[in-house]
């Protein structure tokens, strides 16, 4: 008890990172790549230095005489390519070019003028993954039932999709635990439209028909209140 005492107390003296601190021999040169080119809103100047905002903490430019060791921040970034042929048109080297990782991001890397690495990035979206996910299953499912489920959350934004998948296959499980059965391509249809909110499961009606299910069928199931 008193161990999480001390800690707790240490843990309010600190407020989180307020600046993250990007040494430069050409002060001026920093900001036009960081404000002009990038898109920082300067927040302060002082002697030697320069406040950027970045929308969480603060970037401080910092007026040196020499670089005494290279630093790097990642940024994260709408396009990869445009965004890296941007900052290269601004005068940053390139380091590497857009790739693809193991990770499903997207990234590439520039150097500033005083060799510090900007390195952009993003999340790859699921679209992009190359491959289908496995559904977060548990019970006994039968291969029809599955495939038709994947095929099914195809239909669902990408942005979202994890979240649909969670969820709609939690609730055919237990459809499934309720009936004692494995998971069949019936349970698939009824939890697929029961698991959506009700205003919204019209937008269910296409992808059901384009796997040749007749939605009139389970109107029971678009009328469920859940």
């Amino acid at each position: 008890m008193m161990q999480r005492m001390q800690l707790s107390s240490t843990s309010a003296m600190f407020y989180g990172i307020s600046h993250l601190q990007w040494p430069t021999t050409d002060l001026e040169r920093s900001v036009a790549l960081w404000r002009d080119a990038i898109g920082l809103i300067e927040a302060r100047r002082g002697e030697g230095y320069v406040d950027l905002d970045s929308g969480n903490v603060l970037l401080r430019l910092m007026q040196v005489p020499t670089i005494e060791s290279a630093v790097s921040l990642r940024l994260s970034v709408q396009d990869v390519g445009k965004a890296y042929e941007a900052l290269l048109a601004a005068g940053a080297a390139a380091r590497y070019a857009p790739m693809r990782t193991p990770e499903l991001e997207e990234m590439a890397c520039v150097s500033d003028a005083n060799g510090h690495a900007i390195v952009l990035w993003r999340a790859l979206s699921e679209d992009e993954w190359g491959f289908v996910p496995e559904l977060p299953k548990q019970g006994e499912w039968q291969p029809d039932a599955e495939e038709l489920l994947k095929r099914l959350l195809a239909h669902v934004p990408a942005l979202f999709r994890m979240l649909v998948r969670r969820k709609t296959t939690r609730v055919i499980e237990m459809m499934a635990a309720e009936a004692k059965s494995p998971v069949t391509r019936e349970l698939v249809i009824r939890g697929y439209i029961t698991s959506s909110a009700k205003a919204t499961r019209f937008r269910l009606i296409a992808p059901l028909k384009a796997e040749g299910i007749n939605p009139d069928d389970y109107k029971e199931d678009f009328d469920f209140e859940g």
